[in-house]
């Protein structure tokens, strides 16, 4: 501890511009022996020019030099009055006064000549008085020579004590020994405050709370509340709160801790409770999308849901939608479906979007036309701004500061676009929109409104799987002709800012189908691919860290954080894998395929949506509901953050609390008809 607060002093001085003489000033202030005087000059060097220093050095010496006059006179004025006493003594007067004036006087004298020695020594620029009287204390023994000027390193070392013939006991030894242990140099008690901060927010979390252990004054500095928010901050908890929300900040790190680890003990021992989202009787489940515990789905009846998940409310909220119940015909089905916080969008066949404030909810606030159908839907993480595309055209809607929605910009590219992902945390443009990125075929293209279309991948035949997008990269899986075995199917990562390749992942046989960058820790890529695995690559080596194997059909989408990974297949099986062992940790399964995956600190949700959309028994007034229920789909959330009382997750989700049913009622995590 005292090399790292040493080390830390020097940081600081070399950060401040202090020159050599503040070193060793600093230095002299951390003996704590110097008087209030030398503390308060070794501060005013500090902050001194070259000029000014030189003057208050030649003012220094010159007040040295008198008191060293001044101290001198006094002694031969002390000394000749006590001959002079001792000459004619008092009535009644033993001595005993003057043996304790002169003690004392010489105390006085000693702590004086150590006081301007180690001026003197600070102004030559001798390297530390601290470690001259601490050698020279050795080299007198333990119980030799005094406590004079000459034990500490004084050049006028006139005072001695004859050694003692009594041998020392453990008791002197141990007193001996603290004391030697108590002029190691800690910090003083007129250091001034903001500076001991300054050299604590170095300090990580269990530093600090050694530091608290020490003394009184290292404890109030170590649980200051900066240090605490700062901390905080910095590992994510209470982000958007102020320093003055709590009163106790270290409370709230242990708090945000303890409840960080009971969260990632219920994930591991799948400890929670599961839910099943309403469905659309008459409707099979066409889509779904998660984000900040808001839920969305469509159906091929062509309604819409929404759910907040974050209140455990189950009961769904309808989405009006812009046709009006007076036309008729069935309504046409949805094929995609978006939302973030503010906003929701639902793209029908058809080419008709309907956008819904989550705020509002109900009736549309927004509704425009596609000419042709709809390949592709994207939305804004954290901005009320749209991505469509049709044909050979994108689309991008966003909404002004007054609520108004309007069209900013549109591009016609030369392919039919299938991939739409829009850049998170880039700035706004002065029409409110944001850079996109679109995938058509074979080519890859960033669209700036403020600019013409750019291509950043481009490879004939080569076609692009899957598509994701950080702040400043973009990775796409590419599929490589079928004629050479040697080059297989790979990620290309690219630069946004200079539109270059960074690196190329993987060489695999099976296609990518999946790929998460956004989510993922940094410098690491989560892909899935269809020979039934989920690999994980380091961006800064271009290799692969590890894959798993556990899905018995493609992998349709991974996910991944700083201690875990959840896949979801093709064949409907939901996995989650510890990521430093590489090993399962448990699964679930269900009927369809996972289309949509996303978890956060303490939920899940899981999206199974069927490839057919129109199967046998998918009208209500079918007679065999059984084969409804089996092919509508369904939606799941998890939620892992109730305490550990709770149950494991179960097998089967059906209570039984039904006298009379049909045996569509019961629902099995794994499909009834497959279990042995």
């Amino acid at each position: 501890m005292l090399r790292l607060y040493i080390s830390t002093r020097r940081r600081l001085n070399r950060e401040n511009g202090a020159t050599g003489e503040c070193l060793r000033a600093a230095r002299a202030v951390e003996v704590g022996s110097l008087a209030p005087q030398l503390l308060f000059s070794s501060f005013w060097v500090w902050r001194m020019g070259d000029k000014e220093l030189e003057k208050f050095r030649l003012l220094w010496r010159e007040e040295i030099r008198e008191r060293n006059r001044a101290g001198r006179v006094t002694c031969g004025e002390r000394s000749s009055k006590k001959r002079r006493q001792q000459s004619d003594p008092g009535p009644g007067d033993h001595g005993d006064r003057e043996a304790v004036e002169g003690s004392s006087g010489r105390q006085r004298a000693g702590a004086a000549d150590d006081y301007f020695y180690l001026a003197q020594s600070l102004l030559e620029g001798r390297s530390s008085p601290l470690r001259e009287r601490l050698e020279d204390g050795r080299c007198g023994g333990r119980g030799g020579t005094g406590t004079g000027s000459e034990a500490w390193g004084g050049p006028q070392g006139q005072s001695t004590q004859a050694p003692s013939n009594k041998k020392e006991n453990l008791l002197d030894q141990l007193i001996d020994d603290l004391n030697e242990i108590n002029e190691i140099p800690f910090f003083d008690i007129d250091l001034p405050y903001e500076l001991a901060l300054k050299i604590f927010a170095y300090l990580g979390k269990t530093e600090l709370g050694r530091c608290a252990q020490v003394s009184k004054a290292w404890k109030v500095i170590a649980e200051d509340e900066v240090l605490w928010y700062k901390h905080c901050l910095k590992a994510g908890y209470q982000a958007k709160a102020d320093i003055g929300d709590f009163i106790c900040w270290k409370a709230v790190m242990r708090d945000s801790m303890k409840k960080e680890q009971t969260l990632q003990a219920n994930w591991k021992n799948r400890i929670g409770a599961a839910s099943q989202l309403q469905y659309d009787v008459g409707g099979i489940l066409c889509d779904a999308h998660s984000c900040n515990g808001l839920v969305v789905s469509g159906y091929t009846s062509g309604d819409v849901r929404m759910w907040d998940i974050s209140t455990w409310d189950s009961s769904a909220l309808y989405l009006e939608t812009s046709q009006s119940s007076a036309e008729l015909g069935p309504r046409p089905h949805v094929s995609f479906v978006r939302i973030n916080s503010t906003v929701a969008v639902a793209a029908y066949k058809g080419g008709a979007v309907d956008v819904w404030s989550t705020v509002l909810a109900q009736e549309p606030v927004h509704h425009y036309q596609h000419s042709q159908e709809i390949q592709a839907v994207e939305i804004a993480s954290d901005n009320a701004v749209i991505a469509t595309c049709s044909g050979y055209q994108v689309r991008l809607e966003a909404c002004d500061e007054k609520g108004y929605w309007r069209t900013a910009q549109q591009f016609e590219l030369q392919k039919l676009a299938s991939y739409l992902q829009l850049v998170p945390g880039a700035p706004l443009n002065t029409d409110g929109s944001q850079p996109v990125i679109a995938a058509a075929e074979d080519t890859v293209y960033l669209l700036n409104p403020d600019a013409e279309p750019k291509v950043l991948h481009s490879i004939y035949g080569n076609t692009v799987t899957c598509l994701d997008v950080s702040t400043n990269q973009l990775a796409c899986g590419v599929k490589s002709f079928g004629w050479i075995i040697s080059h297989g199917n790979k990620i290309q990562v690219y630069c946004l800012q200079t539109a270059q390749p960074l690196a190329t992942l993987g060489n695999s046989a099976g296609d990518f189908t999946c790929v998460n960058l956004k989510d993922s820790p940094p410098f690491l890529a989560v892909t899935g691919n269809k020979d039934r695995r989920v690999r994980v690559y380091d961006l800064r080596t271009s290799k692969e860290v590890m894959s798993l194997y556990g899905h018995q059909l493609g992998v349709s989408s991974v996910q991944m954080d700083d201690w875990k990974i959840v896949s979801g297949g093709e064949e409907g099986l939901v996995c989650v894998w510890e990521q430093r062992m590489g090993t399962k940790l448990w699964e679930m399964h269900s009927r369809h395929p996972v289309r949509h995956l996303r978890f956060g600190t303490h939920t899940l949700v899981t999206a199974n949506i069927p490839n057919e959309k129109c199967p046998r028994g998918a009208s209500i007034m079918d007679d065999d509901l059984t084969a409804h229920r089996r092919h509508r789909g369904i939606i799941y959330v998890y939620d892992f953050s109730v305490d550990k009382s709770a149950s494991v997750l179960p097998i089967c989700r059906s209570t039984y609390d039904e006298d009379v049913g049909y045996s569509y009622n019961i629902a099995l995590s794994m499909p009834y008809d497959q279990i042995k």
